[in-house]
């Protein structure tokens, strides 16, 4: 997600309806789906089509799959039946038994007590709710219902396993988190247990109330993070205020609230938690928030409550694309629970302080408040003493704060802007687009191209709309002015044909001793079609520096599906220019033995023929229409067909040069000879 861009995407066929969430298997590295509720598919990552990968058409319906690091996926058939996979493939329409009685499953969750996995699901029937404790690889299976709530019931349910106890958390509709302890049975005592068939009942016990300082939570989602804390993500309601949703850390252990965040965008009422992190979905964006639980004491509990106003020490946390006019968050300094955020793919880290002593070096949050109203100079210089710090792990979050604040000083004064600076900081740290977002916004607005060059060279998650910005930029950029700044011209300098004085002077590099002119002297036999679109593209469409630029845009990493939409809006000039300066490097690219451009960064021959067929798919029905455009397309289908049957010819005599090249190494080289092999 640090990049934010997909690595795989498979989908099923139109009609077809994916029943239950998508898992991995641990062990096989391998993904598990079930459509259409009973048809199984499993696959690997370097499966492309969904369609010919693994199918097995179950029995019965399935709810769920569990997949455990070291217990395997387990199956949660609908009708209240556990298989384990590797079982379940033995025999994909074995039998599976019915053991529900007209309940419907509402939750269902799976752990490992030792080597034996459990699962464990609740149900509901006529307003009853049943829990059931399964482990599959011991066929084992106890049912219990559920203690009876007045007015309420339960709106979402999490567990744990400690100690041979499972510990289940029950959301219920009366704001209020209770608690029920269910020990797991043993070998001998299940044994028993099966004689007596007697359904026990489960008695709760209130564990938190969701209400502080008059406000309610109406929760929707909670999760466990330990012994002493749980996540509810929720609605704050507060008398003659609207309902906020926020998400919100419980001390189960003392009844405080430790933290909350408000989530102004909304959200899907859903949250996730997997290896210390949250998952959320925060308006139209996944918020991934990384957490870290600390020793629950009391002195954290009652200084919460305390003092929660006025904290005596400012921890950093930027929570940006949640709310745009806060920088920096500040937090007790005795809080149990500390939080990273990297919200919306940006990663941000904070340090928090334990104990009532200041510390010696102030957080970052708390230094970018201090020089917040001071002059330009002043901030420059503390920003890069801050940067020249010792290292330390979020060394990276910290310089994109420094880029996030000069900015912000940007945007708020637009006759301010430290180009040198900005610059220095791109080329000398790896940064991301995610960590200091407006940055090329603003480069953009103050038309800072070699800023823009860097970016699109180092950044590896640029979205697909800035990307386009950037390449409208450049095509638009009048030559004479781009010949006035500082664009880095490495990656073209080496092939580019540059016009000077209407003189075309070629800057070609010579391969295996053969030039251009010692080539065309001895190869007359030259396909009348190649000579001829060969003439159309010898001199570069651009000039040296909009071709830097160019080459920036084309080594930018895209999603195809994101970046079409935008292309499909480039104007029909610019569109064409573009083209001829693909063209132009295809042709460029084909005339070198390896197909490689010389030069630093220069453009693959992979990455121009992608963008060439991305752009003809986003402006083909523009350039069919302009007739400007109709030599272009002529000279390139014209050269494409010449190379298609090049690579034709040389697949003929392929296995002519593998014999070839197997008699070479047969034969012993110690005597000078000449020798004549017909290839037929």
């Amino acid at each position: 997600i640090s990049d934010q861009k997909p690595l795989g995407c498979w989908s099923v066929k139109h009609g077809q309806i994916l029943t239950c969430p998508v898992v991995c298997n641990f062990e096989t590295h391998e993904y598990i789906a079930v459509h259409d509720d009973k048809v199984l598919r499993i696959w690997k990552n370097e499966d492309i089509n969904l369609d010919k990968a693994f199918k097995a058409t179950l029995s019965a319906d399935v709810y769920r799959i569990h997949s455990l690091p070291l217990g395997g996926p387990v199956v949660l058939f609908r009708a209240g039946a556990v298989r384990t996979l590797d079982v379940l493939l033995e025999a994909p329409q074995q039998e599976i038994e019915n053991v529900l009685s007209g309940e419907t499953i509402r939750w269902s969750g799976a752990f490992m007590e030792g080597q034996q996995p459990v699962l464990i699901f609740t149900t509901e029937k006529d307003g009853e709710f049943f829990v059931y404790v399964q482990k599959p690889k011991l066929s084992s299976l106890h049912r219990y219902k559920l203690e009876p709530q007045e007015s309420a019931k339960p709106l979402c349910f999490t567990a744990h396993i400690t100690n041979q106890t499972v510990t289940l958390l029950c959301l219920y509709s009366n704001d209020s988190v209770y608690q029920v302890l269910i020990p797991l049975q043993q070998d001998a005592e299940e044994e028993e247990e099966e004689e007596e068939e007697e359904e026990e009942i489960l008695s709760k016990s209130l564990l938190l109330n969701l209400s502080v300082s008059g406000a309610v939570l109406k929760g929707t989602s909670l999760v466990v993070l330990d012994k002493d804390h749980v996540a509810v993500l929720g609605s704050l309601a507060a008398p003659g205020k609207e309902p906020r949703e926020c998400l919100t850390i419980w001390n189960t252990k003392f009844q405080t609230l430790q933290t909350s965040k408000e989530l102004p965008l909304g959200t899907s009422g859903q949250l996730w938690c997997y290896e210390e992190k949250f998952f959320l979905i925060h308006g139209k964006v996944l918020t991934v928030i990384l957490y870290k639980c600390e020793t629950s004491s009391l002195a954290a509990a009652v200084g919460k409550l305390k003092d929660s106003q006025t904290p005596d020490v400012s921890l950093f946390l930027n929570w940006n694309t949640l709310e745009d006019e806060e920088l920096v968050v500040s937090f007790q300094s005795q809080e149990s629970v500390a939080l990273k955020a990297e919200s919306g793919m940006n990663l941000r880290s904070r340090r928090s302080t334990v104990g009532g002593g200041q510390p010696a070096t102030l957080p970052v949050g708390q230094l970018l408040i201090n020089f917040k109203n001071a002059s330009n100079y002043v901030l420059e210089n503390e920003l890069k003493k801050l940067m020249a710090r010792a290292p330390t792990p979020d060394l990276q979050a910290t310089i994109g704060c420094v880029v996030t604040a000069l900015t912000d000083r940007c945007k708020g004064n637009p006759k301010y802007y430290p180009q040198s600076f900005l610059q220095h900081i791109v080329e000398t740290h790896e940064l991301s687009y995610s960590l200091c977002p407006d940055l090329m916004a603003v480069a953009l607005e103050k038309k800072d191209m070699p800023l823009l060059q860097m970016c699109l060279e180092r950044f590896p998650d640029i979205p697909e709309e800035v990307t386009y910005t950037c390449l409208k930029a450049f095509l638009s950029m009048n030559e004479a002015h781009l010949q006035t700044l500082d664009v880095n011209v490495d990656s073209v300098i080496c092939y580019i044909d540059v016009e000077v004085d209407d003189k075309e002077v070629k800057t070609e590099i010579v391969e295996n001793g053969f030039g251009a002119e010692m080539e065309q002297d001895m190869c007359d036999s030259k396909m009348p079609e190649e000579s001829h679109f060969r003439s159309g593209a010898e001199s570069c469409p651009v000039g040296l520096h909009k071709a830097a630029l160019l080459n920036a845009v084309l080594h930018s990493a895209y999603t195809e599906t994101f970046l079409l939409p935008h292309l499909k809006n480039l104007p029909a000039q610019q569109a064409i220019l573009f083209l001829r300066y693909l063209y132009y490097l295809y042709v460029k690219c084909s005339e070198k033995v390896n197909t490689t451009l010389p030069g630093i960064r220069s453009p693959t021959i992979n990455q121009i023929m992608d963008w060439m067929c991305l752009l003809l798919d986003a402006q083909f029905t523009v350039m069919v229409m302009l007739p400007e455009a109709k030599e272009l397309l002529s000279n390139l289908h014209k050269f494409v067909r010449a190379q298609v049957r090049f690579y034709s010819e040389l697949n003929k005599i392929e296995g002519s040069l593998q014999e070839l090249q197997r008699l070479n190494h047969l034969r012993e080289s110690q005597t000078y000879s000449i020798e004549v092999l017909e290839i037929i």
